[in-house]
């Protein structure tokens, strides 16, 4: 298979769906989440882990810890859930740094991949975790 989202961004979007998802003031807890979006622990864990250090998702310990938002969910974007994630998104290398392709001035292709990222990058921009939470399978019971 090709160009596609990888299983640790596709799981991190499922993850904050579903923290958006539970009522104002509730956390989820790690097996909560994992369960009810069919994710494995150990991988949600570092995936969680990575939203946390971006500052898209808050953790607290103890009992009654989990997780929850760190900000309001029409504020995060799928972009920023991905590249918390996986990184930069680039649909090819010389995008992110044509300096680093000896051929980016003289590619022909080079404007096609420099206009399919900057509207990918549109979408995933436009996108925020609020508008495709929409409840489903698998969300949270208030």
């Amino acid at each position: 298979m090709g160009l596609q989202l990888t299983r640790g961004g596709e799981y991190a979007i499922r993850a904050m769906v579903y923290l958006a998802q539970m009522p104002e003031g509730r956390i989820a807890a790690l097996h909560e989440i994992g369960h009810a979006q069919d994710i494995p622990e150990s991988f949600l864990a570092k995936i969680l882990q990575s939203l946390v250090h971006a500052g898209l998702a808050e953790s607290r310990r103890g009992a009654r810890g989990g997780f929850a938002l760190a900000r309001p969910a029409r504020d995060i974007t799928l972009r920023a859930v991905i590249e918390a994630v996986d990184g930069p998104v680039a649909l090819n290398v010389c995008v992110l740094f044509p300096e680093d392709c000896d051929r980016s001035s003289r590619c022909s292709v080079h404007d096609v991949w420099v206009e399919a990222q900057e509207r990918m990058m549109s979408v995933l921009d436009g996108v925020t975790i609020e508008s495709v939470k929409g409840a489903k399978a698998g969300s949270p019971a208030g």
